[in-house]
Order: structure tokens, then C-alpha cells, then sequence
């Protein structure tokens, strides 16, 4: 009894052994027919690492085809952490055609690095054997400017980059080129002095902001910047200098006003004193009756006095009048009226 559990167990171990390597059969003479040979053992050591074999051997031969060795443990380690094998693989076949050094660490890190967006490897390397174009500002826009004499222009530049593959990793993004590129516009215009030089050369802005070195820290290098389209905006200049004229007007009038309210209240002021220096005067009159009356009493005035007092007092009102009506019968000029 004990010999036919012993050799069920031999038969089982055997049936599960037979269908493991029927299950990588194929793959290994696949790999083996490609010459990129893997052993079965490796695959079953893949299966059990959760890693596909099939995928691995398919992207080797893929490699191998191409001229170029990976082993098998570089790509599942690249797979383990989480990297994308046959956009590497592609990513090193076509840089090895197109005669660009790309060493298959960084082409994981890039792939690593591009993990979650839109871009791949593989898009990288091509947009490095063939330059894309960028347009500045983006979205069809236009970027304004104002020239120094104060005429708004509205440029719209092309930029023709490829990947920088040593800096990609960290390097800035197209934002950041799209960015400094319309500040190198900026800062161009704004310097020429008139936007007809600007019609005239718009290569001088392209040439200016090229040699500014804009692709510095960047996962791009950038050929060229071509200027594809200037208009002339508005006259911001003229602009400007009608709001400032207009705000100087307001300043103007509201010190003017200011005056004139200083002017009234001193008109009325002065009004005021003048009431009360006649409030007082008046008061002055009225003691003098008071003040004859006791000299009167006290022996310092007589009645001859008095008589010339009033004598004068009415010769002094006599002139007074004649004087009015000498003034009222001459013209401001001191020619008498017809």
C-alpha cells in the first residue's frame, strides 16, 4: 500500500511538472528559435515572481532582432518597478538607428519619469530624430507687446525643439519653454524704438531671443524660433498719455476748487470782521453825545465850542456830498458823462 502512494505522488509531482513546462513550451521555443534563448527554469521563476513571461521574452526578442542584448533580469526589474518594457525596448531601437547614445537606464528613467502623463519614451526619442513644433502662446493666441513708441504689436511665434535625453529627466517641461520664449517677445518689442523696426525685421526678435539661451535646464533643446505672423495693435502710448491728461485735469480742478472754497470762506471772514469793526464803530459814536455832555458839566466845554463843532461837522458833510456827485458824474476813466 505504502508503494502505490509513493509512486502517486511521483506521477503527481510529474503531471505538475509536465504541465509547467508545457505552459512555457512555447515561450522557450520561441525565445530559443529567435536566439534569445531563456530557460525554462527562468520562466517558471518569472511565474512565480508574477512577472509575464511572455512579455519579457517577446520584448528580448524584439531586441535581439534588433542588434541589441538586454538580459532578462534588466527587464524584469524595469517591469517590477513599474516601467512600460516594450516602449523602452522601441524607445532603444529606434535611438540605436538613428545613431543617438541612449543607455538602457536612462531610458527607464525616462520612462519612469513620464509615468502618469500623456508622454511615453518612445515619444521622446522620436521627437529627438525629429524636432516638433511648438507654437508660442499656445491656443491659437497672440502674444502683445508695446514697442517704445507705444505702439502695440501682436506677435506669434513657431519653435522647433527636439528632446534633450540627458536632461530629460528633471528638466522643464514645454510650458516652460512656451513661457520664456513669449517673455524673450516681451522683452524684445518693448526694447526696439519703433514697431517699424519690428515690421521691418521680425527675424531680429527671433535672433534676440535665441541667443537669451531659453532652453537652459530644459528637457528640450531649441533650433530655431521663427517670428509667423505681427499686427499692429492699438496705440497704447496715446492711450496712456489721454488717461494721465484727463487724471492731471481731475487733480487740477479739484486744487482749483479747493481755492475757491479757501477764497469764499476768507470773503466771509472778512465780511464778518468787517460787521463787527462797524458794530463797534457805531458804539464809539454813541459816547461821544455822552462824552460832550459831561464836559458840559464839568466846565471843559463852553457853548462856542460846541458852535464850532458843529460848524465843521456840517462843512465835513458838505464836502462829502459835493465830492459824491463829482464822482458820480465821471466814467470810470475820470471823463466826465455827456
Amino acid at each position: 500500500m505504502l508503494q502505490f502512494i509513493i509512486i502517486g505522488i511521483i506521477v503527481l509531482i510529474v503531471i505538475v511538472i509536465f504541465l509547467i513546462l508545457a505552459k512555457f513550451i512555447g515561450i522557450w521555443i520561441r525565445a530559443r528559435v529567435s536566439n534569445a534563448p531563456v530557460g525554462l527554469l527562468n520562466l517558471v521563476a518569472m511565474w512565480i515572481r508574477k512577472v509575464p513571461p511572455a512579455l519579457i521574452v517577446d520584448s528580448r526578442i524584439t531586441a535581439a532582432k534588433a542588434g541589441l542584448d538586454f538580459s532578462t533580469d534588466q527587464l524584469e526589474a524595469h517591469y517590477l518597478a513599474g516601467g512600460h518594457i516594450d516602449d523602452v525596448v522601441l524607445a532603444m531601437i529606434a535611438a540605436d538607428k538613428a545613431a543617438i547614445p541612449l543607455a538602457f537606464d536612462r531610458a527607464c528613467a525616462i520612462d519612469l519619469a513620464v509615468k502618469g502623463t500623456t508622454k511615453t519614451v518612445l515619444e521622446a526619442v522620436r521627437t529627438s530624430i525629429n524636432p516638433a513644433v511648438i507654437d508660442c502662446p499656445g491656443g491659437g493666441g497672440k502674444i502683445d507687446a508695446v514697442a517704445r513708441d507705444g505702439i502695440q504689436l501682436r506677435a506669434r511665434a513657431r519653435v522647433t525643439v527636439r528632446t534633450n535625453l540627458d536632461r530629460f529627466v528633471g528638466g522643464a517641461t514645454e510650458e516652460t519653454i512656451i513661457a520664456r520664449v513669449n517673455e524673450g517677445i516681451v522683452t524684445s518689442i518693448g526694447s526696439a524704438s519703433s514697431h517699424k523696426d519690428v515690421l521691418e525685421n521680425p527675424d531680429h526678435i527671433s535672433k534676440r531671443v535665441l541667443e537669451r539661451g531659453l532652453d537652459a535646464n530644459t528637457a528640450f533643446e531649441i533650433l530655431s524660433i521663427d517670428i509667423a505672423d505681427v499686427d499692429v495693435g492699438d496705440n497704447i502710448g496715446a492711450t496712456l498719455q489721454k488717461s494721465q491728461a484727463e487724471a492731471d485735469k481731475d487733480v487740477a480742478q479739484a486744487k482749483a476748487e479747493v481755492r475757491r472754497a479757501a477764497a469764499v470762506a476768507t470773503e466771509q471772514e472778512m465780511a464778518a470782521r468787517t460787521q463787527e469793526m462797524r458794530a463797534k464803530l457805531v458804539e464809539a459814536e454813541a459816547q461821544v453825545p455822552m462824552a460832550m455832555a459831561e464836559a458840559f458839566r464839568s466846565g471843559n466845554l463852553g457853548v462856542m465850542d460846541y458852535a464850532r463843532y458843529r460848524n465843521i461837522t456840517a462843512d465835513t458833510e458838505m464836502r462829502s456830498s459835493i465830492a459824491e456827485e463829482v464822482s458820480e458824474d465821471e466814467d470810470e476813466d475820470g471823463n466826465p458823462h455827456n
